[in-house]
């Protein structure tokens, strides 16, 4: 038996009645398991067996192996271990027949691939990072005019039948701030379309997908500002013609501005796309608002002019909206993969 004092055991000799008293063969783990009591717990059978056995010191051998695998030599050290050639691509026979190792160059399992974040799209922070710096730069080469447009939309004067003179470089910058608007909106339509279209795509990348929103809205600032060329020509001079395409220009270039912020708070923060939503529709409005004010001013500060801002937006505002928004929604669809 094993005396026990908490969980510490010490090694006595074996009762007379006891099978292992009685044979000569070594002690084993079931010999000492058998002499404790049935509820003995794990750590006590633990501390029984570190008390009768010891652990020995491993002699290796000092003769190398003569039974070596095909294809390579006899060994010359049991601590030099190699993986013969065959293992690692294919070989070749007598009979000059190529046979080549079924995945013995593949060690380990594969893992499961880390899943897609637009945070960790090394090409959309590289894009973000050049838009927010180039972003800066324009914001501060059109301090001036900023402020100058500032005055003018919050206090109206005669003086707003003048067109607004304006540098080459402050033309460029408004221009690219307007294209970075369009990347802001396509980025949110992108999001749109994984949310609510669905992330199966026929496309090869989402790179093409987020280009193709960018391109359609482009396109429809461009057809845009010639539909209010042409209208505007017709029915009010060039002169209010000049005059309204500087404010639609600036307009919209501020509010793709205002739009930046919740673009790095969405890929970067995983704003819920309900919130992103409220804000885009927050800036359009506002946007809208700001061109219907400086629309009214320029083409129908007279009486009864009320009436025909409402019919002049309704066919060169609500009806084009409407329309490019049903076609983004339709591409959205047919690049999806309907499972």
């Amino acid at each position: 038996m094993l005396q026990q004092d908490s969980l510490i055991y010490k090694e006595l000799p074996a009762a007379a009645d006891t099978a292992v008293h009685h044979t000569h063969r070594p002690l084993t783990l079931a010999d000492v398991l058998a002499r404790l009591p049935r509820n003995a717990t794990p750590e006590q059978q633990d501390s029984a067996i570190q008390a009768n056995f010891r652990p020995d010191t491993i002699r290796y051998g000092n003769r190398p192996d003569t039974l070596h695998m095909p294809g390579t030599g006899i060994g010359t050290s049991i601590y030099e271990v190699t993986m013969p050639d065959i293992h690692d691509g294919g070989y070749a026979t007598a009979a000059t027949k190529t046979y080549t190792a079924d995945g013995g160059s593949n060690y380990g399992v594969a893992g499961d691939p880390v899943p897609y974040t637009v945070r960790n799209d090394d090409v959309i922070t590289g894009l973000l990072i050049v838009s927010f710096i180039l972003v800066v730069v324009a914001l501060s080469n059109l301090y001036r005019l900023i402020v100058r447009h500032a005055k003018d939309l919050l206090y109206v004067k005669q003086r707003d039948e003048a067109i607004i003179t304006q540098t080459s470089s402050e033309v460029k910058f408004q221009f690219f701030l307007l294209a970075q608007a369009c990347l802001q909106y396509a980025i949110f339509q992108y999001f749109y379309t994984m949310h609510y279209i669905g992330d199966t795509l026929v496309l090869d990348s989402q790179y093409q997908l987020i280009g193709i929103y960018f391109a359609m809205y482009i396109a429809y600032y461009l057809c845009k500002g010639m539909l209010y060329s042409a209208v505007n020509a017709v029915f009010f001079g060039s002169k209010k013609n000049i005059l309204w395409m500087q404010w639609f220009l600036f307009i919209t270039a501020m509010g793709g501005v205002i739009l930046f912020p919740v673009t790095l708070l969405q890929v970067y923060f995983d704003l819920q796309i309900q919130n992103v939503t409220f804000y885009l529709a927050f800036v359009l409005i506002l946007v809208k608002m700001l061109s219907i004010y400086k629309a009214y001013f320029i083409f129908f500060n007279r009486a009864g002019g009320f009436v025909q801002i409402i019919l002049y937006f309704c066919a060169l505002e609500i009806v084009p909206a409407t329309l490019f928004w049903g076609m983004l929604v339709i591409t959205g669809n047919h690049l999806n993969i309907n499972l």
